[in-house]
């Protein structure tokens, strides 16, 4: 496909973003803005920053991607031991970010992280290369070591042990979800002017969304 994603975004900030054209759903919103986002070609539009909070309300952001979603939330998977898994652990209030610049977009994700089911996490494991399976189980995410060499003689370790079949799911490797309180939906318009939209659930009805403009 040959597409212009500076046309795309010329167009995307001139028409702007109205409460009509919105999807009551802001799943189904989503969905439309990110195979936009795929559709446009652009480089790992998956990629999401997630934000987490420690116990001693100290904030810390990394990239992940996004591997999943459904009217459930937004799935991404970790090292259990890692820093930002200790971090949900401690407080699984977090925040997620689809940074989609080159569209002028953003999408903002507010929510409660929860562990998805081992059944689920092996799902998505056996889906991934070889290496990447191999990965998973020889570092030892967030912790220091000494050199890389450490980190290349575990892997051909690993390699060596699961040689003859496939690799199994580690106990400590898995998926969140996101579990999604508030979205909102960032169209960028000239003069700073943006059009900023924030679905909340229901205070009594979860399964329902009010929806506000924000000013920019």
């Amino acid at each position: 496909m040959n597409v212009n994603p500076e046309q795309v975004r010329n167009e995307l900030m001139a028409h702007g973003l109205t409460r009509a054209e919105l999807n009551n759903d802001p799943i189904l919103q989503f969905q439309q803005w990110y195979e936009l986002a795929i559709n446009t070609e652009l480089p790992e539009p998956n990629a999401m920053s997630l934000c987490t909070v420690n116990a001693q309300h100290q904030p810390s952001v990394r990239t992940v991607l996004l591997k999943l979603y459904d009217a459930r939330g937004f799935v991404f998977f970790t090292n259990y031991h890692s820093r930002k898994a200790q971090e949900i652990e401690q407080n699984s209030q977090v925040a997620l970010l689809f940074p989609w610049v080159a569209l002028a977009r953003q999408v903002q994700i507010n929510g409660c992280a929860e562990r998805i089911s081992t059944a689920e996490s092996l799902k998505y494991f056996i889906t991934r290369p070889r290496g990447s399976q191999l990965g998973a189980w020889s570092s030892p995410q967030s912790q220091v070591i000494r050199s890389r060499s450490i980190l290349e003689a575990k892997v051909a370790e690993i390699a060596q042990k699961f040689a003859q079949g496939e690799v199994p799911l580690p106990e400590f490797w898995g998926g969140y979800r996101v579990i999604p309180e508030r979205i909102e939906f960032w169209q960028g318009r000239d003069s700073r002017l943006h059009d900023r939209f924030c679905y909340r659930r229901n205070s009594t009805n979860p399964d329902c969304w009010e929806i506000d403009r924000l000013a920019p």
